[in-house]
């Protein structure tokens, strides 16, 4: 596994354009910091974001495993591209002829989303430990741990999506064309999905319940929105009388779909590669 990982590591590190996408990519988990400057002070009005609640633990998992979520797009331009300069630049065929097999070849790009997938969700864990410990209300160490669900699905979420991304890529073999297919994906699938939730199947769950099943879907419900929770948005939702009683849960079936979806974007991914000819 290392020596696979070794190979596409070597690969990013000559590659420009990728290195510049992971270090944007990782400032970015970083500027999630900056939302605790925000601050209006016009006046009478004085709104802190910071003392809203949003880096309270157990909050703080929820929150921003939900918002880091967003830059995930960066990545995968990187493993897209990994995977359409392989064919651009004839490193495909030449990983063949020096003795690479056609798993180890996916394997090592599924290695490669993995150690990304997992280094982001520890970053992720280290920002969010240092922002809770600076401006949390509470610090006992059962609350502090409490909630690390959402961490996980956030691995699984990124595992996911990459994967995907890979398969498409693998598909395509261009890394604009294979981004811009992911995206009519998922309109069509958000389309459609609205179609059934509005038109077709009116006030029932039928629609949410087929679409679970579909991959963008299956991702999104892993980590559900968290702004409901905040204790202001609740208070002004019963004022205009909603009740905001979500399950904000992170379910085991959940995280079984989108690994399910993980293992087809993967396993089909070398089914292409076994069938196409080099």
């Amino acid at each position: 596994m290392l020596r696979l990982i070794g190979i596409e590591l070597h690969k990013l590190k000559n590659s420009r354009a990728s290195k510049i996408l992971i270090i944007t990519y990782f400032t970015l988990l970083t500027s999630i910091a900056l939302i605790a400057a925000i601050k209006f002070d016009i006046g009478p009005i004085k709104f802190h974001l910071a003392e809203q609640g949003i880096f309270n633990f157990p909050y703080i998992w929820h929150f921003n495993t939900f918002i880091t979520a967003f830059f995930k797009l960066f990545l995968l331009l990187v493993i897209v591209s990994m995977v359409s300069n392989e064919y651009s630049n004839k490193t495909l065929k030449q990983n063949l002829i020096d003795g690479l097999s056609k798993k180890e070849f996916i394997l090592s790009k599924f290695y490669t989303v993995v150690l990304f997938a997992l280094i982001s969700t520890i970053f992720v864990f280290v920002i969010s430990m240092v922002l809770g410990l600076i401006y949390s209300d509470f610090n006992e160490i059962s609350i502090i741990f409490s909630d690390l669900e959402y961490l996980l699905a956030y691995f699984v979420k990124l595992v996911g999506f990459f994967s995907f991304g890979l398969f498409i890529g693998m598909l395509i073999k261009r890394s604009a064309f294979a981004v811009g297919a992911m995206l009519i994906w998922f309109i069509i699938e958000t389309i459609s999905y609205n179609i059934f939730k509005w038109n077709i199947f009116k006030d029932s769950n039928i629609a949410d319940n087929i679409y679970q099943f579909a991959p963008f879907h299956a991702m999104w419900n892993l980590i559900d929105e968290p702004f409901s929770r905040l204790n202001a948005v609740k208070t002004l939702a019963s004022q205009v009388g909603e009740d905001l009683s979500y399950d904000y849960s992170v379910h085991w079936y959940e995280i079984a779909i989108v690994l399910g979806w993980t293992f087809i974007f993967i396993y089909s991914s070398y089914i292409l590669l076994k069938k196409r000819d080099l």
